[in-house]
């Protein structure tokens, strides 16, 4: 039976995913340090990899898939695989699996947390009261309940905020590029102008693709309410961070609540750090227990079936067409 030899993106994993890795006789490499093109094509001439648990966003160009002569399968731990170049791997017939709805809790979770802190002002008032200041009074926050919440993107992550939202009483709205088969009571908007013109708080869950990147932009910011809230746990490139720090310093968005950045780590000098009205994490909406565990098991369950048995989670493969030609 074939032994993974894995390369994991990261120092290190679920002690469930390690588990199912040592009991199949995995050799298992971890990457630390800075990863990028350079440090990929280096890990990857050192030995002959057949599986890339990949956690984060690494970039596996064309020359880095190219580089890695026995790769079989690239099983992402989480989602998004913007970072893979998924016809290079489908050339190679490398087979490109996600770990499906494992992080889609967690995420959806910390959406609405941010939902409910901007809409209490509580941003301004713990900074307030770090630099000795005793606000109450000052301002007044906004219920949850009736507000209007428009969810662009209807997958595992967003179904399951647009689900939460609507059980603490929102409004909930939902746009999508592909077909909602089940909205489950809630309205679909097919116009994308139409829905940012009407929404107190627009909560993006899209993958990052060319008709994704930057559309958020000046134009959509200007046809937002200025009381409108702005939440993004997807990738930070949906988003024009110049206008979007233009529009909250200029009183043209109430506020934004920011999982994910540009360019990452960002800037410790990005203004949207400093913003009153800004509530930020640095991309770890995924990072529960409880998330990690299922994303690690479900790479490592992908890894090991493809490898010694050739199945995996056929639902979540991202290019099935590898499958079919297997």
């Amino acid at each position: 039976m074939t032994k993974p030899v894995v390369l994991i993106t990261g120092n290190t994993v679920s002690d469930a995913a390690k588990d199912i890795l040592r009991k199949a006789g995995a050799d298992v490499t971890y990457m630390s340090g800075p990863i990028n093109e350079a440090t990929m094509l280096a890990q990857l001439s050192a030995a002959d990899f057949n599986a890339i648990l990949l956690r984060g966003s690494p970039p596996l160009t064309k020359k880095v898939i190219d580089a890695a002569k026995h790769l079989k399968i690239i099983a992402k731990h989480g989602v998004g695989v913007d970072s893979v170049d998924i016809e290079a791997a489908t050339a190679r017939g490398i087979v490109v699996v996600t770990a499906g709805d494992a992080n889609a809790d967690a995420v959806a979770e910390q959406a609405i947390m941010f939902m409910l802190a901007l809409a209490r002002e509580l941003p301004r008032y713990h900074r307030g009261l770090r630099e000795g200041k005793w606000e109450k009074g000052a301002r007044v926050g906004r219920e949850f309940r009736g507000r209007t919440v428009g969810i662009v993107g209807y997958g595992q992550i967003g179904s399951r905020t647009a689900r939460l939202a609507r059980a603490l009483g929102a409004n909930v709205v939902l746009f999508s590029r592909s077909r909602i088969n089940d909205p489950e009571g809630m309205e679909v908007e097919d116009n994308f102008e139409r829905l940012l013109g009407r929404v107190d708080i627009l909560s993006l869950h899209c993958p990052l693709t060319d008709k994704t990147r930057n559309m958020i932009g000046e134009k959509e910011l200007r046809a937002m309410k200025p009381t409108a809230l702005l939440i993004n746990t997807s990738r930070g490139q949906v988003i024009d961070e110049a206008a979007l720090i233009d529009a909250l310093k200029n009183g043209r968005l109430a506020g934004a609540g920011l999982d994910t950045f540009a360019e990452e780590p960002t800037d410790p000098k990005n203004p949207l750090i400093f913003l009153d009205n800004v509530l930020c994490t640095p991309h770890v909406s995924v990072l529960t227990e409880e998330a990690m565990a299922r994303m690690g098991t479900a790479a490592a369950n992908n890894i090991v079936g493809y490898i010694q048995r050739g199945v995996c989670s056929t639902a979540n493969v991202v290019n099935p067409a590898v499958l079919k030609g297997a």
